[in-house]
């Protein structure tokens, strides 16, 4: 591989917590896959911990996150805070679910780097990851 090409991007999508409604996930997944990003799905019912031991483990570029349960606050927080406590703060959070407007401000100023709601195109989802991702996880 020539040392200009960089390999492609390598994300987790994952469902923490007890939602059991992957559609969304499954959807954004294989739209990232389509859009040549090599992405793991780690299924339903995963702890931040879970999700964190997979990104370190897959050496991935960022962790995307759906939250439809309700526990986006708490859940978010939690992977950050394992992301730390690894020190794999170069691995880029994002996600999207059912987040309230006012929790949104909250969640960029935790570390969430991007979050997407109901009605997002795939297609800016995909071209934010592409942009974004490697080169947030690049910085200190």
């Amino acid at each position: 591989m020539p040392s200009d090409t960089l390999p492609p991007l390598r994300v987790v999508i994952a469902k923490p917590g007890l939602d059991g409604h992957d559609r969304g996930a499954k959807v954004i997944a294989r739209a990232l896959r389509d859009a040549g990003v090599e992405v793991i799905y780690t299924g339903l019912h995963q702890t931040p911990r879970q999700i964190v031991d997979t990104a370190v483990q897959e050496d991935a570029d960022g962790i995307g996150l759906s939250v439809l349960s309700g526990a986006h606050m708490t859940l978010f927080a939690e992977v950050l805070s394992v992301l730390a406590e690894q020190d794999a703060r170069d691995i880029t959070v994002f996600g999207g679910g059912i987040i309230p407007d006012t929790d949104i401000p909250q969640l960029l100023d935790l570390g969430v780097a991007a979050l997407f709601t109901p009605g997002t195109p795939t297609r800016a989802i995909t071209e934010w990851v592409r942009s974004n991702v490697r080169s947030l996880s690049a910085l200190p």
